[in-house]
């Protein structure tokens, strides 16, 4: 999974091009951070603890930029600093996370365990730990070592993870709770504001999932008020804006945030509400941009992965391929989206019993998502069962009647449809 330095050069030069955004993230606290490390290492180059710096200094560059290559360089760090002196928890710790972010979450799973085993006291370690489990739908083990985490330290990073994971089971109340108590210890403990405002986005995007949309939109300004131009917040924030039908002002956002971070996942959100304008041609450029950024590298590849799959199948368009990504996603991540997006590949390819039996998986932790009731509903309906795709239908527009610009006018469409079915059957 690492870049070669033609594929640096290739991400490089496309970055100045096309998101002049990234190439302008220097001279930044991070950039300074890096520069102290690489000192440290000219002047000593077996500095265990300067190479351990410089991979930190890398992981945060990824996480307020977004830039991914960042942690290659972090991973290429923490392993000199390990070559180094292999008995640093917590060089262990960041190279799981490092793992982690790029999808390897078996092998964080390892690289946590060793840290763990030198320090068991290092709530940090369990909770990338528990991370790595809930990424590969090993749910009972995240929640054991998120227990053994919360036991440990009550901070932004524990109180956020015991978040997503009511989030997953349905305790959608509780999920907002959790962020709010993690925001709060955060801004009490000191905590860098990017990590705060991630918080905030989440918090956000938790209202968001269910209907919340005044609250969702607080929150996002609460993360852009305090880590300016945050990517994910624009982000986030440009959807509550198509959701309210500020189309305008959601294509000004969309478009902003991809200037900060080519993104498949957003370049794909700005093109349908271009769709939904009838803008086609500007839609279709922007579809084109989500193929260009998933298949861009290897690195690419394996994180966005998923998103690739869910915009072949959403817009009816290489469906073989939807399926086979899909697939080959489910060999790494066997958790709720990821039965879900098997199913909708499924259903999309014309095999509706194996689709039931996948998303009857994506469901059984009673996770309140509007589109997975969706994809349930569709599924439904297509096999004749319309009590259930009815019954699915309904959650789907109740939970949130905005859950997307255009599957949300399918799922009432649908609705109507299967009402009127049954009503006919009586």
């Amino acid at each position: 999974m690492k870049l070669t330095a033609r594929t640096l050069v290739i991400v490089g030069v496309f970055a100045v091009i096309v998101w002049p955004g990234v190439g302008r993230a220097a001279s930044s606290a991070t950039d300074r951070l890096i520069a102290q490390a690489q000192y440290k290492i000219q002047r000593n180059p077996n500095n265990a603890q300067a190479y351990y710096e410089l991979g930190d200094a890398h992981i945060q560059k990824a996480r307020a930029s977004g830039d991914m290559s960042q942690f290659d360089l972090a991973e290429k760090a923490l392993r000199k600093s390990l070559d180094i002196n292999p008995k640093q928890s917590g060089v262990l710790r960041h190279l799981a996370h490092v793992l982690s972010s790029r999808h390897d979450f078996a092998g964080a799973a390892v690289e946590a365990q060793k840290a763990i085993a030198l320090n068991d006291k290092d709530a940090d370690a369990y909770a990338v730990l528990g991370d790595a489990y809930l990424d590969m739908g090993k749910y009972a083990e995240a929640e054991d070592t998120y227990k053994k985490m919360i036991g440990l330290k009550e901070s932004l990073s524990t109180y956020s993870r015991l978040s997503g994971l009511k989030s997953l089971k349905g305790d959608s109340d509780g999920a907002i709770a959790d962020l709010k108590k993690a925001i709060a210890l955060g801004i009490e403990q000191n905590q860098p504001a990017e990590s705060v405002a991630w918080a905030e986005w989440q918090l956000g995007m938790e209202h968001f999932a269910v209907g919340r949309i005044q609250d969702a939109k607080k929150a996002m300004h609460a993360a852009l008020e305090r880590q300016p131009n945050y990517h994910r917040a624009i982000a986030g924030l440009a959807q509550v804006r198509a959701a309210q039908g500020k189309h305008n002002e959601a294509i000004r956002l969309y478009q902003k945030t991809l200037a900060a971070i080519p993104n498949p996942e957003h370049a794909a959100a700005l093109g349908d509400v271009y769709k939904k304008l009838g803008r086609n041609a500007d839609a279709n450029k922007q579809y084109k941009l989500v193929e260009y950024i998933g298949k861009l590298n290897s690195l690419n590849q394996a994180l966005y992965n998923r998103e690739l799959a869910y915009f072949y199948a959403d817009r009816d368009i290489k469906l073989p391929e939807a399926l086979t990504l899909a697939q080959n996603e489910m060999k790494v991540r066997q958790d709720v989206q990821g039965y879900d997006l098997l199913a909708w590949s499924l259903y999309k390819n014309g095999r509706y019993e194996e689709a039931k039996t996948a998303i009857a998986e994506a469901l059984k932790l009673g996770t309140r998502d509007a589109k997975l009731f969706f994809h349930a509903g569709m599924i439904h309906k297509r096999l004749g069962e319309n009590d259930k795709a009815r019954d699915f239908l309904q959650r789907a527009v109740a939970t949130n009647p905005q859950f997307h610009i255009l599957h949300a006018d399918v799922a009432r469409k649908a609705l109507a449809e299967v009402n009127a079915l049954v009503r006919a059957a009586k």
